[in-house]
């Protein structure tokens, strides 16, 4: 890819229709399911995330479908996808690119990274030292990379879908708050249960199904529907509920969720209101995301609690007017 491809991405969305959007997202739920079996919430979940301009943090144990539905999600829709595999001799210049010097020019010429693209998977990412996974910092919050004193734009739209597991702790990186707080959603899968596997494994008895998967969006359509999205009316009292929401959580908690926090949840909940057909936002749709875009953010004051206790106790407490 040359630097000209870079910047090659223009923005051109045109908001579409409500209804639109919200099939579009049907669309590509449906054809995920061709791969992903028994996780239709995980997948609603990623696809908000995606339309509210997020990125998101799969956390599991190993063997669950993480990267594959990750794969699924960025096969959908025909754009630029590009893994990471993080692994503890993994370099910042491996994922932003760097400055090569050019013999025949006599010139230095830069090479991007893997990040320059629309969907960029971070496999394994707590497997990398704390100096790698700070490459994605600047990335995640100003979709631009900066190399060598040069700033450069990222595609748009860009999406960072970064997997963890949580077993093995003495062999991984715990990922920094500063970067944690830049993912919109951390999701679990959890194990399929006992129908869902049997159905799986008749499905990838031979080939596997995501093989054959083809792309039923553009990247067109997503920057569209991202731009339905942001025009979705958030009303003063939803604004004030999501604050009222984050303040319990700062006043209950040893840390609390920042205000990048509640930006996330009212992005979250427009998009939530998109998929249900919806140009309006909810306190359902802020109860529904909440349970998602806020725990990981919170640092409970006991090691009895956990980030979503203080979660559901804010939604039980704070009164919906």
């Amino acid at each position: 890819m040359s630097e000209s491809d870079v910047d090659a991405d223009v923005d051109n969305s045109t908001a579409l229709p409500v209804d639109d959007a919200s099939e579009l997202v049907g669309r590509v739920s449906d054809n995920v399911a061709e791969v992903i079996v028994g996780h239709s919430d995980a997948i609603e979940h990623i696809l908000v995330t995606v339309l509210a301009r997020g990125h998101l943090l799969l956390e599991d144990v190993p063997g669950v479908g993480k990267t594959m539905l990750a794969r699924s999600i960025a096969r959908s829709v025909d754009c630029e996808f590009k893994r990471v595999q993080f692994t503890p001799d993994l370099l910042p210049a491996d994922v932003t690119g760097t400055n090569v010097f050019d013999q025949k020019s006599q010139e230095f010429e830069f090479r991007p990274g893997p990040v320059f693209a629309n969907v960029v998977l971070g496999d394994e990412i707590n497997r990398a030292p704390p100096k790698t996974q700070s490459a994605l910092l600047e990335a995640m919050e100003e979709q631009q990379v900066t190399v060598d004193g040069d700033t450069r734009d990222l595609r748009d739209p860009f999406t960072v879908i970064a997997t963890q597991n949580d077993v093995e702790p003495g062999r991984t990186y715990e990922l920094p708050m500063a970067e944690i707080d830049r993912f919109m959603k951390k999701l679990r899968l959890g194990y399929p249960d006992a129908d869902d596997e049997t159905v799986m494994l008749e499905r990838t008895a031979g080939r596997h199904p995501i093989e054959s998967l083809e792309p039923v969006a553009t990247t067109g359509d997503l920057r569209d529907a991202r731009a339905t999205v942001a025009d979705v009316e958030a009303s003063e009292p939803i604004r004030e509920y999501v604050t009222e929401l984050a303040n319990y959580t700062r006043e209950h908690a040893q840390l609390g969720v920042s205000p990048r926090g509640s930006i996330a949840l009212v992005r979250a909940a427009q998009a939530r209101a998109v998929v249900d057909g919806r140009g309006y936002v909810i306190p359902d749709d802020v109860q529904t995301e909440a349970r998602t875009v806020f725990p990981h953010r919170i640092r409970p004051r006991t090691g009895s609690e956990t980030g979503l206790d203080v979660t559901e106790d804010a939604l039980n407490s704070v009164p919906v007017e």
